[in-house]
């Protein structure tokens, strides 16, 4: 069993297919193949079953997946922390980011300040909503991943915190107030997001004892924004989430705190911070210090 077995067969499990894990490799597909026949002959069983356009993990692939992963990320590790013995900061960070908050608004001066700390890292960004994120962190998919807390079932760091804001149009009654209550989104069309913020949204309706009026399901922020600018109904989304020109691109929208406000917390996740690499170490605290510079206010 050989580190390059493990990652083409890490490769060929994430990408579905032995042509995609070859390319990224830069790679023959058939020493691809090759690789994996050997490590499946190893092991002594079948890692992965493959079909004309595509490959799936077995039920044993599956079990086996996550040793590869831990394996390849103690290897990983171990490779950075002698080169930086040698005063060299090396090796790879995979980084997985949620929606407009952290990919928008957070990651991009976080990454410009780490790429300048540690310009010898190659990073690898994966975007996708938060439980795919959370689920790539327990996967060991990723090194760190942005995520909404508290979340106990990870090593945690806070970084910033926004509110939850109602979006009303500009013409609705509800925009000319200071500040709107749940009840008062319960009066008319109400847009819920299938996107991180219904884990916070769905429960502040129940516990209220309320029951907006939800015609539309939407998975995507802008679409929400196109929404609402247009009048369709109201919504509520996290305040990180907006664009920093909301009212040049959406001037018929208009922003409003929740009364009484409620307040949401992101930060960044680890599996075990026992088992970080010095790339991920670094990147979290480059993410602490320039990351409280970007919450809204400031």
């Amino acid at each position: 069993m050989t580190f390059t077995q493990l990652e083409i067969f890490t490769l060929v499990a994430e990408l579905h297919g032995f042509s995609a894990a070859a390319a990224r490799l830069g790679i023959s597909q058939s020493a691809v193949s090759h690789a994996l026949k050997a490590l499946e002959k190893e092991m002594g069983v079948d890692l992965i079953v493959r079909h004309q356009a595509s490959a799936e993990l077995t039920e044993v692939g599956r079990q086996l997946l996550l040793r590869a992963r831990e394996i390849l990320g103690l290897s990983e590790a171990m490779r950075q922390e002698a080169a930086d013995v040698l005063g060299q900061h090396q090796g790879s960070l995979r980084i997985g980011s949620f929606g407009p908050t952290a990919s928008l608004n957070l990651l991009p001066a976080i990454l410009a300040q780490f790429r300048h700390s540690y310009p010898g890292i190659v990073l690898r960004i994966d975007e996708g909503g938060d439980d795919e994120v959370l689920q790539w962190i327990r996967e060991r998919r990723v090194d760190v991943g942005f995520v909404v807390l508290p979340d106990e079932r990870f090593d945690t760091i806070p970084l910033v915190e926004d509110q939850m804001m109602a979006l009303v149009p500009r013409s609705h009654p509800l925009a000319q107030l200071p500040a709107i209550t749940l009840a008062q989104l319960c009066e008319g069309p109400f847009i819920m997001t299938e996107a991180g913020c219904a884990v916070l949204i769905e429960p502040l309706f129940a516990n209220a004892g309320l029951q907006p009026q939800v015609p539309y399901h939407i998975s995507q922020i802008i679409t929400i924004l196109d929404m609402v600018n247009r009048g369709d109904g109201v919504s509520i989304v996290a305040e990180l989430a907006l664009p920093q020109r909301l009212q040049q691109q959406y001037p018929d929208l208009v922003a409003v705190p929740l009364d009484p406000p409620v307040r949401r917390k992101v930060g960044l996740a680890v599996r075990d911070r026992r088992q970080n690499t010095p790339a991920t170490n670094a990147f979290l605290e480059v993410a602490r210090l320039v990351a409280p510079t970007l919450a809204p206010g400031r």
